[in-house]
């Protein structure tokens, strides 16, 4: 199912605004749990509203998303003196994970796009109406979304310092249940994954679990968003329709010609550290970078992303030796990809023909994708909806951020959150090392919603 092509044409109108005025930067914007988002540090874009929306399911949402896109964009009106990656027309979106589940995948069109970026911060208005776009229509909108005029209601401590955690959340009360698996049950999936890489069949499995988090006192998304991005700073916070999370890994960026992605395969937890000689950090090295399991995991998952992307790329470099990503709950072995865009068929191509072919990495899926693609769905027991999946945003003129959401969790009442984690099994993978690794992973959400860890 696909949503139709809007019959109107869309209107925008960008203008600049003083970056001074919020020195929070946009976690400070996070006030409504309805919002749309993807900011990182103070950076990004949040979104207020919707004006369009694009659903589909199957195999080939990702092409058939960036021709609605193409066709909603071509013929819009923009009014836009900032110009800059991330104003005019934007879009949020988020897919699933696999071509065989029945989650939506979408993008959304929101009524409302505050931006800041290097400095600079800016404010969009999209409609689809015939009246006329003002500056003080533009503004009395965001004040009307924002619900206090003339003022962003930003958080005090986000607003002292940007870069302070913001206050720990009190406990809260919740109960945590397992998904589709039990912890002994998916332990036994890894187990059998491992059994399978041993026949040769495949060199990597990646195996996801959830678990279900109830909390009576209620779900709040716009705190959730606040506290993920101002703690996981080097992570990008994202947000759209009931998925949250902070993800560490970029699928694919979009300047102009230029595409990079950040890729991660490699995890220790940092309590692990805990007793252990010499400086955290140089654990770490020890423990990831000296691992010929945890380098052989990182290595595949680097010729995934290169070999796909190579078609789309006249150069492109990648670090010869991955480097320690320091996280507040983990370290990761990442490296850092940078293409320059060759014209295919006359056009650059866009960030979702991109992510077309990307999807899914072996960071993600395994490798080969066709063989870990089936295993996944024969042992996990789970439709992973957007877990996993490409999350982000794009603009009419090609530019975009996407991100795997990672790190994240859905939304699924008032009440209640599903969260999602995720492990790399290669040949040397134990199971109860896997199962704990996945704890740590779900660290961030677990914080975030006040429940202890």
């Amino acid at each position: 199912m696909t949503s139709a092509f809007p019959t109107r044409t869309i209107r925008t109108l960008t203008l600049p605004l003083d970056a001074e005025s919020f020195p929070g930067g946009l976690p400070s914007f996070l006030v409504r749990d309805d919002l749309l988002c993807w900011t990182r540090r103070e950076a990004g874009l949040v979104g207020f509203g919707e004006v369009a929306r694009f659903t589909a399911t199957g195999p080939e949402r990702f092409l058939e998303a960036d021709i609605w896109w193409r066709h909603l964009v071509i013929e819009a009106e923009i009014d836009d003196p900032v110009d800059w990656p991330g104003t005019g027309p934007v879009a949020f979106g988020s897919f699933a994970f696999s071509k065989a589940s029945a989650h939506e995948s979408r993008l959304i069109v929101p009524e409302i796009v505050v931006g800041m970026r290097d400095g600079k911060a800016w404010l969009t208005q999209m409609t689809f109406d015939d009246g006329d776009l003002t500056e003080a229509g533009a503004r009395a909108a965001l004040d009307r979304w924002l619900g206090t005029p003339g003022v962003v209601p930003a958080e005090a401590d986000a607003a002292a310092d940007p870069g302070a955690a913001p206050a720990a959340l009190p406990p809260r009360e919740a109960t945590l249940n397992t998904g589709s698996l039990s912890e002994a049950d998916w332990m036994a999936a890894v187990a059998a994954g491992v059994a399978e890489i041993r026949t040769g069949a495949l060199e990597k499995l990646v195996l996801a679990r959830d678990i279900v988090a109830t909390v009576p006192a209620g779900v709040n998304a716009a705190e959730i968003l606040r506290q993920l991005a101002v703690r996981y700073r080097e992570c990008w916070t994202y947000g759209v329709d009931g998925l949250v999370g902070a993800t560490p890994e970029m699928l694919i960026q979009v300047e102009g010609r230029t595409a990079q992605a950040r890729v991660l395969a490699g995890t220790l937890d940092r309590r692990d550290a805990d007793g252990m000689d010499g400086s955290p950090l140089e654990f770490a090295e020890r423990v990831l970078a000296g691992s010929e399991k945890q380098r052989h995991e990182h290595d595949i998952a680097i010729q995934s992303l290169t070999t796909q992307l190579a078609p789309f790329s006249e150069a492109m470099n990648a670090h010869s030796e991955p480097f320690i990503l320091e996280l507040p709950n983990v370290w990761h072995l990442a490296s850092d990809v940078k293409a320059e865009l060759a014209e295919v068929e006359g056009h650059v191509p866009t960030c979702l023909a991109l992510i077309n072919a990307l999807h899914p990495t072996a960071a993600v899926c395994g490798t080969p994708t066709t063989v870990a693609g089936a295993l996944i769905r024969q042992l996990e027991h789970l439709d992973r909806g957007p877990y996993a999946g490409p999350v982000g945003w794009l603009d009419a003129a090609g530019n975009g951020e996407w991100g795997i959401a990672l790190r994240g969790a859905v939304i699924e009442s008032p009440e209640t959150v599903r969260l999602y984690a995720g492990c790399g099994v290669v040949e040397g993978s134990v199971p109860e090392a896997e199962l704990a690794e996945t704890w740590a992973k779900f660290r961030p959400m677990l914080e975030s919603l006040g429940i202890k860890s």
